[in-house]
């Protein structure tokens, strides 16, 4: 009997702490303020610079700054804003068991205790009754990560305000259901494209159906991650946000780890053409403030969280901060990472891609019309016109000499590129998506 207890407790200790989840794990507390009618019942979030984040009885975010609680509070926000700070450094991001290993845990947990009372009727002797603990072990160490892994739920995202954003743009649609926002376009800008790239790889913009199941989708209930993934380490494929004109930010580096802004990859506008054929932007389209207003948000990452312009307010190490209405944004700036240092809010990864090239889901996809091609070494283009309706024409200068590219696409999804050298010959290609 006693080797039966010796197994069954090293195995309950192994499943509590493959159980663990990385996040601070804080306790609910009673804060005190210096004015004492001011106290209440909250759990610690962060600290930034002197601005201190809580969570309150009613999951809204409030903020307070430091000066406002007793000596003995702001002594334990200061260890405890420590404390997080090295756990992060030294922790793994990562939780021993996701949650579709905790439902297995679950499954074979109610398993063992069923057949632990089978064999116990069976043989008709209480001490099998014992190994139904062991069930009981795995049953709780899955329901632990499973509800661990759940993040602090924020305010929802408002439809109706979502839609003013996004209908500023002819050429967006959108709709929803009880989960997403969706976010349908066709993949061009109303803005000039391309002019200023010195580093090019040879792809031009053409239309994308980001509709019906292809659609983008924002989260309508965003929460705060456990964990945030750093876009220095991930997200090198796909996007990461969509602009308020339908058009996928992705992350600053290129899928080489490279800033894309800093090597000459990037137009006036922050963005450029993938091996699709498929614009997107590199940096945060502030340009389009000027078309939705001031004050509102220019993008909304695919955790749920709208991307702004430029603040004067301090931002987090994600590049983003709190609010007073209990939601959460990201700000641009000026300098790497731009925007979106790390996803605030809690996304789902494609588990057929791995870091750094993991990507978010759902991500829309882009289906090109012709091979992709190579870098084309000192070329600078130097001017892009749209002449009428799906039809563009690009001009590039190399060792002083002029190229044009004139392109476009018919209703039957011919599409026909016309290259012309200094020399004035002219090469054609024709492609049928």
């Amino acid at each position: 009997m006693k080797k039966y207890i010796t197994l069954i407790t090293i195995l309950f200790v192994c499943l509590q702490a493959f159980a663990h989840e990385g996040g601070h794990g804080l306790p609910t507390k009673i804060w005190h303020f210096t004015n004492g009618e001011k106290n209440l019942k909250g759990e610690f979030i962060e600290r930034i610079d002197d601005t201190v984040y809580l969570i309150n009885e009613n999951h809204k975010v409030v903020f307070f700054d430091i000066s406002e609680f007793t000596t003995e509070e702001q002594e334990y926000i200061l260890n405890t804003s420590t404390w997080i700070s090295n756990k992060n450094i030294s922790e793994p991001t990562q939780s021993l068991v996701s949650i579709p290993y905790a439902n297995l845990f679950i499954y074979l947990g109610v398993a063992w205790v069923l057949f632990s009372c089978f064999r116990c009727r069976q043989k008709q002797d209480s001490k099998i009754v014992a190994f139904s603990i062991v069930g009981v072990a795995f049953i709780i160490a899955g329901c632990k990560t499973t509800s661990t892994s759940k993040g602090i739920v924020m305010a929802k995202n408002d439809v109706s305000y979502l839609t003013s954003i996004f209908g500023v743009f002819d050429n967006v649609n959108t709709r929803f259901d009880n989960k997403y926002f969706y976010i349908e376009s066709n993949g061009i800008p109303e803005h000039e494209m391309m002019t200023g790239i010195t580093n090019w790889q040879q792809q031009v913009p053409i239309k994308h159906d980001y509709s019906g199941t292809n659609a983008w989708a924002i989260p309508l209930q965003p929460e705060l991650a456990e964990n945030p993934l750093s876009t220095t380490d991930n997200f090198m494929k796909g996007a990461i946000a969509i602009a308020a004109n339908g058009i996928p930010i992705f992350n600053p580096l290129n899928n080489r780890g490279e800033d894309a802004n800093a090597i000459g990859e990037l137009d006036q506008w922050g963005g450029h053409c993938g091996r699709a054929d498929d614009y997107h932007y590199h940096l945060p389209p502030t340009h389009l403030q000027a078309k939705v207003g001031q004050g509102k948000p220019i993008a909304y990452a695919l955790d749920g969280f709208p991307v702004y312009g430029e603040t004067n307010e301090t931002l987090d190490e994600s590049l983003g901060r709190f609010t007073s209405d209990s939601t959460y944004q990201y700000h641009a700036v000026k300098y790497y990472p731009y925007l979106i240092a790390s996803m605030k809010g809690k996304v789902e990864i494609n588990p057929r891609t791995q870091a750094p090239e993991n990507e978010i889901m759902p991500q829309a996809k882009t289906k090109g019309v012709r091979p992709d091609l190579q870098p084309l070494r000192g070329a600078k283009i130097i001017d892009f016109k749209h002449p009428e309706p799906n039809q563009y024409s690009l001009t590039y200068e190399l060792e002083s000499a002029l190229y044009t590219i004139n392109y476009g696409w018919d209703t039957s999804g011919t599409y026909k590129y016309e290259f012309i050298n200094p020399d004035g010959t002219i090469t054609n290609s024709e492609y049928k998506r």
